[in-house]
């Protein structure tokens, strides 16, 4: 199994749990090299040093020009399947280059507003750069479908993840206003965020508009099974992240700036989870239900049958009852040595005081594999029935690697692998526990 972050084309943080679209594919991720195996595209009149928006307009240009006219239906078709996102996506990315990357908004307040006289005149004068959006999101959709079907068949599925709310600046806000609850100015009234947890001391504002539930549930509900359905396109199991946000969220007043200054809200989940069962058949899903879990919050995970999430580094509090120790672990959960929002396995022991350090070494009965090793070891012996691995935990790396830094919003997103930092030792000891603990 195969898990990723959200796939969607993100801000300048690069952060994916906040995207321009939460259907959208981000264009960055498209290959270079599976473009030239295509029969329409020519590889030879294109510079190795092209960057990839260059690149994706040259392609779709030789597109037009070279592919058969069943590649012209396959696109016509791609589009027509897509029309309830993409036309939206694909006029509010081009609206968006032509003001400059300012968001919506702040935009001339009919485009703004979508008057639709607007709406039908900027439709008209950005038809090229509308095309391009709907190439790119065929391409990226065409390649993952590519890739799915070749994992699947190795006895590999595909595991996404779902952010619970969307960003301000995006096409779902833009395009639907009344789920979200706004001014009339389209700002946010009240803002997501979390209170302190062990993510972090203060809480977080992370400044997503909340959805509009008490008025406007029905297409509220309509939306998020539009955004599901994509990612079963996508995905063959999918975590729904923040998942103790579909029972109560954490509303903080727009004008407030510390997170403390919210609220718990009733989130309507179980009507919304009853939604996607009947709505979206075959969507397997995961909850990620860390942070502040309520019995509440227990009671809606297990009425749907939903595995929760159990991490290693949250285990060694003192306390053993910990439900993240591995002798506390759930067959039907999934279990990670830590996240993306945590520190790597490696950078976290490092960090540890000494007490607490003796105390990890303790529990694995001090081990002589030296760190990450017993947590990914640990991991993969757990009872539950999927086990994953933070790619940096498989290379063995230190907090010099880490991903993300929860309330923070500099340095993060950044860390990439290439092939050469896995050597044939790290993929042995990877193949042994696979088959020593009967992951295969």
């Amino acid at each position: 199994m195969w898990q990723t972050l959200p796939l969607g084309p993100t801000h300048f943080d690069r952060s994916p749990y906040h995207c321009v679209s939460s259907h959208a594919g981000n264009p960055l991720l498209i290959s270079r090299e599976a473009l030239t195996s295509e029969a329409w595209f020519d590889g030879s009149c294109v510079d190795p040093a092209e960057n990839r928006r260059d690149l994706l307009v040259n392609a779709y240009q030789q597109f037009k020009e070279r592919a058969s006219p069943e590649e012209h239906t396959a696109f016509e078709t791609f589009t027509t399947q897509r029309v309830h996102w993409l036309e939206d996506y694909a006029l509010y990315q081009a609206l968006r280059d032509a003001q400059g990357g300012i968001p919506w908004f702040a935009w001339p307040i009919a485009l703004r507003d979508r008057s639709p006289t607007a709406l039908k005149k900027a439709r008209k004068s950005l038809v090229t750069e509308q095309a391009q959006v709907r190439f790119e999101q065929f391409l990226f959709f065409r390649q993952w479908n590519n890739l799915r079907q070749y994992a699947n068949a190795r006895g590999i599925r595909l595991f996404g993840d779902v952010a619970i709310f969307v960003a301000h600046d995006s096409a779902d806000v833009w395009a639907h206003r009344e789920c979200f609850q706004l001014d009339g100015q389209g700002q946010p009234t009240v803002v997501a965020g979390v209170p302190p947890d062990y993510f972090s001391v203060t809480g977080q504002r992370w400044g997503n508009p909340l959805y509009d539930w008490a008025h406007h549930e029905e297409a509220v509900t309509a939306l998020w099974v539009d955004r599901m359905r994509t990612q079963s396109d996508l995905f063959d199991l999918v975590r729904i992240d923040h998942f103790r946000g579909l029972e109560a969220h954490w509303e903080i007043p727009a004008h407030e700036p510390a997170p403390m200054a919210g609220r718990w809200v009733t989130t309507p989940g179980d009507a919304l989870l009853t939604a996607f069962r009947e709505r979206c058949p075959g969507l397997s899903l995961v909850a990620e239900d860390l942070g502040i879990i309520t019995e509440a919050v227990d009671r809606l995970r297990q009425r749907h049958h939903l595995p929760g999430m159990q991490v290693l580094q949250f285990g060694f509090d003192g306390d053993p009852h910990n439900r993240h120790l591995l002798h506390a672990h759930d067959p039907a959960n999934v279990v990670y040595t830590g996240t993306h929002d945590n520190d790597t396995t490696l950078g976290w022991f490092d960090a540890l005081p000494p007490s607490v350090r003796d105390q990890v070494l303790g529990y694995f009965g001090y081990p002589a594999e030296p760190m990450p090793w017993p947590m990914v070891r640990f991991a993969l012996a757990s009872v539950a029935k999927i086990a994953i691995l933070p790619m940096q935990d498989a290379l063995g790396l230190d907090g010099a690697h880490r991903m993300n830094t929860p309330g923070t919003t500099r340095d993060n997103w950044q860390w990439r692998f290439d092939w050469s930092q896995v050597s044939e030792e790290i993929a042995n000891r990877l193949a042994h526990f696979t088959w020593r603990y009967d992951r295969r």
